[in-house]
């Protein structure tokens, strides 16, 4: 071993450890950006020195003048397309954006394995130590890519948010899992490049058809899933290149996502299995009227009785859901929280697992607007809260506050939700009556003690935080 690989070797160490950590600050919302920066740093050290390796032949092929060329450009235009995207996206997007990722990642992962295979396996009889890994790269890989662009469509109203299904469609993903399956033993067993591409044409396939059933509702789950197969094609590609850091980033991703996966499915009282095959998500509903069309029995009130209740009120529970998000209000619940712990007002933000279209999204949009982390409290921790909390705010928030799913014989019986009906006053921030998205209405809005604010949510936070400066002035 020469010096140069020993050094790389402990770069690739050093790089290892800094993931770990990374992924351990992560767990947390004050430690997230320094896990994030900690991460991305060891990826930079593995990233340089990888180079480095390819630049002394150690891999055991020279790069040409036209590869450096090209690796260049590619590195300028990934880390432009990266850094610019990832600062420019609106954080209703953040979802989408994650979702491209997941695809360029699986997508990367079997270009490698393809090119690697086409290197070295092409008129040879290459050992199956080389070729499954090649072949699970390609299919995991090709699965995440076209899957993650359906999600990605979902999310971007491109594709219809409802399940997607179509006569045989059920039929036809079966096929085209059967034959990637087929495609890898056949690689396996006797290599060759159309084995290969039927494994590459049907993983595509079968993407796409796993996740146009799958509705709205279910998308923080999808977006999670995807996340895991881009980790495990990752890790696959790390096999077929005997490179030791990918096989650990990858792994690291796979598992992750596989735990977080689990937990999301378990916030939704279901299986990831009966996601996968279809759920009840039928997209975005209509939002219904500005005001209380067909609501005879929910009560209605205004922002001046509100910021009363909220100006001198000893606890506050602020619930945001994706209603929050898409009207880009996180701010402006940001601003409100500030202005009631300065009157000495206990203050926390209740976060629900699936609130919002991906893993962790009102995390993300109460840190943008800079929302202190120790307000920041999820579900477990929140719930007995509620038992002496004064007004529960609800902004955008639906079937994760609806009481109906203590019962049986519904679309979300037995899903975990927030016990905003134990507090002694509830006032929900919402455009009209529409349903969310397992398509029943919210049975908290007919509570005695709720109080409807029909109102954007971005509008009714700013007409209710001016009410209650100008109530407390």
């Amino acid at each position: 071993m020469s010096t140069l690989e020993l050094v790389i070797r402990l770069v690739y160490l050093v790089a290892a450890v800094g993931f770990v950590i990374g992924l351990h600050m992560m767990r947390s919302p004050a430690t997230a950006r320094k896990g994030n920066f900690v991460s991305a740093a060891g990826m930079f050290a593995a990233i340089v020195a990888t180079v480095l390796l390819v630049a002394d032949g150690e891999l055991g092929f020279r790069v040409t003048t036209w590869g450096w060329l090209a690796l260049a450009g590619g590195t300028l235009v990934g880390t432009a397309g990266g850094w610019g995207g990832a600062r420019v996206v609106k954080m209703t997007a953040m979802p989408q954006l994650v979702s491209i990722f997941n695809a360029v990642g699986g997508g990367a992962a079997a270009v490698v394995a393809i090119v690697d295979f086409m290197r070295i396996g092409v008129g040879h009889a290459p050992e199956p130590a080389f070729t499954i890994p090649v072949s699970l790269d390609v299919l995991i890989g090709a699965v995440t890519f076209s899957g993650s662009l359906i999600a990605a469509g979902k999310l971007q109203g491109w594709v219809s948010g409802s399940p997607i299904l179509f006569p045989g469609s059920r039929l036809l993903s079966t096929l085209s899992a059967l034959a990637g399956l087929a495609g890898v033993v056949i690689v396996v067993a006797n290599p060759s490049t159309w084995a290969l591409m039927v494994v590459l044409g049907a993983s595509l396939a079968f993407g796409v058809l796993m996740v146009l059933p799958i509705g709205g509702a279910d998308m923080p789950v999808v977006v999670s899933l995807l996340n895991a197969f881009t980790g495990l094609a990752v890790a696959m590609a790390g096999f077929v290149l005997s490179n030791d850091i990918l096989i650990i980033a990858g792994a690291l991703v796979g598992a992750s996502g596989a735990i977080l996966t689990k937990l999301m499915a378990d916030a939704m009282n279901r299986s990831v299995m009966a996601i996968m095959v279809g759920g009840f998500g039928t997209g975005d509903s209509a939002a219904g009227a500005a005001g209380a069309e067909g609501a005879a029995d929910v009560r209605s009130t205004d922002v001046d009785d509100v910021a009363i209740q909220l100006a001198y009120a000893s606890k506050v529970i602020i619930v945001p859901g994706y209603g929050l998000a898409a009207a880009q209000a996180q701010r402006e619940a940001g601003e409100l929280g500030a202005v009631l712990a300065e009157r000495g007002i206990t203050v926390y933000y209740a976060i629900h697992p699936v609130a919002g279209r991906m893993p962790g999204h009102m995390n993300v949009l109460l840190a943008e607007a800079d929302v202190p982390y120790t307000q920041l409290k999820e579900m477990d921790e929140v719930n007995p809260e509620f038992d002496t909390c004064d007004v529960a705010l609800v902004v955008g928030a639906n079937d994760v506050t609806n009481p109906a799913a203590r019962r049986e014989g519904n679309a979300i019986s037995g899903m975990p939700i927030l016990d905003v009906d134990k507090a002694r006053s509830i006032v929900v921030v919402k455009r009209g009556m529409g349903q969310g998205y397992a398509g029943l209405q919210n049975e908290l809005y007919s509570d005695p003690k709720t109080g409807m604010l029909f109102a954007d949510a971005k509008k009714g936070l700013t007409a209710l935080l001016a009410a209650v400066k100008e109530t407390v002035a």
